[in-house]
């Protein structure tokens, strides 16, 4: 395969502090339709806590809107995806390496929690809400993380415990065996040249077919795994880049709307102006106005 393709897809997660691997971003997105990070994965856990408007968040197959006192769980290694939903979009997003809680000899803890998780075996569930317990955690570890006054790492640990102790008691969605785990990861690599090309050529004709040879597959075995690991098809898929790719140089560049759709793949500016509508709840006209 590929490796700068699938490469392209694992963010790089450098860390404040390589020997306290985890950190808190604040995020704030002004404008409905945009899109807050990109399809990516990486093998960290990530906790994204929705303090102020809603976003469309992508977990594998998973669609979710996510509202405000809401937590998405990203598994390791998880295809991810988000848009914001709304002009007043505000949230954390807490990027946790689980190595900070390994034991130094091979525990219980160590054993039945935190190495499962480490490999990648035992994923959690990625919509929680109504859980004051999990969300207070990750609340405080923020907290700590923005204040860090004196024995923040120790407070920090303590929390991070807390909450995968919350989390696997009451949000675990699957145990994979180890061949599971593998095929997953196989068809993430399979899969990374056929993301990066559509991100190279959605303005292209992009035939299943010669996607599917990319991926070495049959139509329709492509086809299912496909939509397995992004939860569209392929056409919704390429529709959705595209529609990405427009609504940027909507808000970002001097080109007329019919040149953005020429632009983007859209042949048509009357289907290009109903497509973006029926995705972005807005019209580009609108877009492009503010």
């Amino acid at each position: 395969m590929n490796k700068d393709s699938y490469e392209s897809l694992r963010e790089p997660m450098d860390m404040p502090d390589p020997h306290f691997p985890i950190k808190v971003h604040r995020n704030a997105f002004s404008q409905q339709g945009q899109v807050t990070f990109p399809h990516h994965f990486h093998e960290h856990l990530e906790f994204l806590y929705i303090v102020q408007g809603e976003a469309s968040i992508e977990c594998g197959s998973t669609a979710i809107t996510a509202k405000p006192g809401e937590l998405i769980v990203v598994n390791s290694n998880e295809l991810h995806y988000g848009i914001s939903l709304s002009s007043d979009l505000f949230y954390y997003a807490l990027i946790a390496d689980i190595s900070l809680l390994h034991s130094q000899s091979a525990d219980a803890a160590e054993t039945k929690f935190i190495t499962p998780i480490t490999q990648n075996r035992l994923l959690l569930r990625n919509h929680i809400s109504e859980d004051g317990e999990a969300i207070g955690c990750v609340l405080s570890i923020i907290r700590e993380l923005e204040q860090r006054e004196f024995g923040y790492e120790l407070a920090v640990k303590a929390e991070l415990y807390r909450l995968m102790t919350r989390l696997l008691r009451g949000h675990v969605a699957t145990v994979l065996t180890q061949v599971e785990h593998d095929e997953r990861m196989k068809n993430l690599e399979r899969f990374a040249p056929v993301f990066q090309h559509i991100e190279n050529h959605y303005k292209d004709e992009l035939s299943v077919d010669r996607l599917a040879r990319m991926a070495s597959l049959s139509r329709f075995h492509f086809s299912r795994l496909f939509k397995e690991l992004t939860g569209h098809t392929v056409t919704e898929y390429v529709t959705m880049t595209r529609l990405n790719k427009a609504d940027h140089l909507l808000r970002h560049s001097p080109l007329t709307i019919s040149e953005i759709a020429a632009a983007t793949g859209f042949n048509d500016i009357y289907y290009f102006s109903r497509t973006y509508k029926k995705h972005k709840q807005a019209t580009p006209s609108s877009v492009r106005g503010n």
